[in-house]
């Protein structure tokens, strides 16, 4: 069963903005009858009284259809209404003669003309105030609002009225009119610059993945392509050895064999860079943006050297942290520190103007709750024996501290570099020892194996 408010909040942020500006100018058009429509029902005689407010219930059911459509038409879902545009012109100066005949035909009595004239004068300025929004020049909406100020004088002065009170009605339509009308014109570019705002963050957010696809190509291209050219030269190498019968061609294929694996192991790298949080980059990420956001910040400690694995866990911890501190309480300073122990690597993230805190010393639930919160960062931290830590110490301070240990747990699997802690490798050579049968290792330069094509080709 969904719930009562299940609707709103299913909708987008421009459908919202949409949706209270359409219900908006419906609310004009019930304000408008509720104002002068049925005050005229029972201050007018009774004819008068009976078809007066009709005449307004028609013109503000019109002003709503006629804002609705023309909403439409400012977000290309239809046609621009003209005939409605027309219409309601038409009707409104209808009701206004309509309701300066009342004002001069009818009996004479203050309640009469009180509710006449409220009626010529709302009508006419909310007329203006619906008509606008279907007019996109802004010289065009000036020309309908003084058009119906002057349609007003014009109106007014047959009825009697001195010519200050004809001046003080033209200038009341005018302005009331020009409110509305402003209003609508400021609804519309309101509404346009939503719809235009969200449609630039997916464009951002489509071209922040193609940037990130390209750069995951030209990396794995960079990669792939250098290897493979060595792979393809050693491997023709060792063809030619093997076919006068030398030995070398063992060694060469041994190489290329070497090669193969450490390009798997680049690619990994690759692959783990490319969905992995990296830490020194949100160190000076968070940095940035609590700034921005006038925080003082300090970040202090060098994330270089520790494990790829640990850097992706605390990197989550910096980005979950920074949101927290942005999104609770009203901080004025926030401190990021990363310090190495004998055995570990601690990071510490605190902050003044915490807000409110659950059971156990915890954030609200928007901090604690769900994969994005401190019980992700656990999960995370988990998976490298780490633990979190995150809770009062102060009035209004909040520290998270982060614990990963760095020696080798017992059963984890082999490097990738192949590599123990100590930087040996695992076969047991000394670094700097060329493995088994005398080859060399990608990179040592291409002395060595001009010297072999060389060799070959002699």
């Amino acid at each position: 069963m969904r719930r009562p408010g299940g609707w709103w909040r299913r909708k987008s942020t421009p459908a919202k903005v949409e949706t209270y500006t359409r219900w908006s100018f419906h609310f004009f058009a019930v304000a408008e009858f509720m104002a002068v429509g049925l005050p005229s029902a029972g201050a007018l005689p009774a004819g008068p009284g009976l078809w007066l407010p009709a005449l307004t219930l028609v013109h503000c059911t019109l002003g709503g259809v006629t804002a609705s459509r023309a909403l439409d038409w400012t977000r290309g879902r239809r046609p621009r209404p003209v005939r409605l545009l027309w219409a309601l012109a038409a009707l409104t100066a209808a009701v206004a003669v309509a309701a300066a005949l009342v004002a001069q035909r009818g009996p004479d009595h203050d309640s009469v003309d009180a509710a006449a004239g409220g009626v010529f004068g709302v009508v006419l300025a909310f007329g203006s105030g619906f008509i606008a929004l279907g007019v996109r020049v802004r010289r065009r909406v000036f020309a309908v609002v003084a058009g119906f100020a002057v349609g007003a004088a014009v109106v007014a002065y047959p009825v009697g009225l001195s010519g200050v009170a004809v001046l003080a009605t033209m200038a009341a339509v005018f302005v009331g009119g020009g409110f509305l009308a402003f209003t609508s014109v400021f609804s519309v570019w309101l509404l346009d610059a939503v719809f235009r705002l969200d449609e630039a963050r997916d464009t951002r957010a489509r071209l922040a993945v193609a940037e990130e696809r390209l750069r995951f190509g030209r990396d794995l291209h960079d990669v792939m392509g250098r290897n493979l050219a060595v792979i393809a030269l050693k491997s023709e190498l060792a063809v030619q050895l093997a076919r006068r019968g030398r030995p070398d061609a063992v060694d060469q294929m041994i190489e290329v064999q070497r090669i193969a694996r450490e390009s798997q192991r680049e690619v990994r790298d690759v692959v783990r860079g490319y969905r992995e949080a990296d830490l020194g980059v949100e160190l000076a990420g968070a940095q940035g943006v609590l700034t921005a956001a006038g925080i003082d910040c300090a970040v202090s400690g060098e994330p270089g050297g520790l494990p790829a694995e640990v850097q992706s866990a605390l990197g989550w911890v910096v980005r979950e942290s920074t949101t927290n501190v942005l999104r609770h309480g009203d901080p004025g300073r926030c401190s990021v520190a990363l310090r190495r122990t004998a055995g570990s690597v601690v990071l510490t993230v605190e902050n003044d103007g915490a807000g409110p805190v659950g059971a156990g010393g915890r954030p609200g639930p928007a901090a604690s709750g769900g994969g994005s919160g401190l019980a992700g960062l656990r999960e995370r931290l988990r998976e490298v024996d780490g633990t979190l830590e995150a809770r009062l110490v102060g009035a209004g301070t909040f520290r998270v501290v982060a614990e990963v240990p760095l020696n080798e747990a017992p059963g984890s699997r082999t490097p990738l570099d192949g590599k123990t802690r100590d930087g040996k490798p695992l076969d047991g050579r000394s670094p700097g020892e060329a493995p088994a049968g005398g080859t060399r290792r990608l990179g040592e330069g291409a002395s060595g194996e001009a010297s072999t094509v060389r060799e070959v080709t002699s």
